[in-house]
């Protein structure tokens, strides 16, 4: 395969994902690009060598960088992040952490975080728009307080919710509390 080709691949791979998360097709991309419908086609068919205004074009709709479109060293399919690896960024008062376990690359970029809170203990959290959470509790209970609804949830109940209002988690209980929590903080919309 020539160097064509690998890059001529990767923008195809790059478009084609980056088209999918954000539930694009290929009219509402071209539509925002200025890139016809069929010039879109070849090249996420990888079946032409568009001009460097094209791909500014198709990047700046998609709100990525024309770097992100084309380069050729991908992710890897699976990323493992070892125990040790992880990342505590919380430490309450009493002694519950949370712990940033992995996250997703951007533009739609999810983390998944696990959870500690001792009694008595409370985070409040910052409104972040366009930003949604999904939460399970695996042991315990624990208050969820968004906006100005207050929900007591127990082992095994989940819930989500958007988190780009105040929100904040709370134990009121005599025993400490552990959950997981998924953060979705999607792409900003360029236009």
């Amino acid at each position: 395969m020539t160097e064509h080709d690998v890059v001529a691949q990767a923008i195809a791979a790059h478009l084609k994902e980056l088209r999918a998360l954000r539930g694009w097709s290929f009219d509402e991309l071209a539509q925002r690009s200025g890139v016809s419908r069929g010039m879109l086609i070849q090249i996420e068919g990888a079946r032409t060598n568009p001009s460097v205004g094209t791909l500014v074009r198709v990047s700046q709709a998609l709100g990525v960088t024309l770097a992100q479109l084309v380069v050729t060293d991908v992710s890897p399919v699976l990323r493992t992040v070892r125990a040790a690896e992880t990342v505590r960024l919380w430490q309450g008062g009493a002694g519950g952490w949370a712990q940033l376990v992995i996250g997703s690359d951007p533009p739609n970029a999810v983390e998944l975080w696990n959870w500690e809170m001792r009694p008595g203990e409370h985070y409040q959290g910052e409104a972040l728009p366009g930003t949604r959470e999904l939460l399970t509790v695996t042991d315990g209970e624990l208050v969820l307080v968004v906006g100005g609804d207050e929900q007591t949830l127990s082992t095994g109940d989940a819930v989500a919710f958007r988190s780009d209002r105040p929100h904040g988690y709370r134990v009121d209980t005599p025993a400490p509390v552990r959950f997981t929590c998924a953060v979705l903080r999607p792409a900003q919309d360029p236009s």
